[in-house]
């Protein structure tokens, strides 16, 4: 499943560099995700690196974008054509 940050998010900037696949970016309000880019981290680290560092805890889980780890880890193998 994709990743989603609600209205709680307060503009910190600390998400951003944090995503290895450049999901994260600045939306008209708030930073979004992109759900075609965020892969949880899988493939690259064993916990969500945005979620660590986010100050408000505004990093859920988006409903619109239901996928397992496998379905993860193949859009990682896709974004970075390789396995790990």
């Amino acid at each position: 499943m994709s990743l989603l940050i609600n209205d709680q998010c307060i503009n910190c900037d600390v998400c951003e560099p944090e995503c290895p696949n450049g999901a994260i970016a600045q939306g008209d309000e708030y930073y979004v995700i992109n759900p075609a880019l965020c892969t949880e981290c899988v493939g690259h680290y064993d916990n969500q690196q945005c979620v660590e560092v986010c100050p408000v805890d505004c990093i859920i889980k988006d409903p619109q974008y239901p996928e397992d780890q496998d379905q993860l880890y193949q859009k990682f193998i896709k974004l970075t054509q390789k396995a790990s």
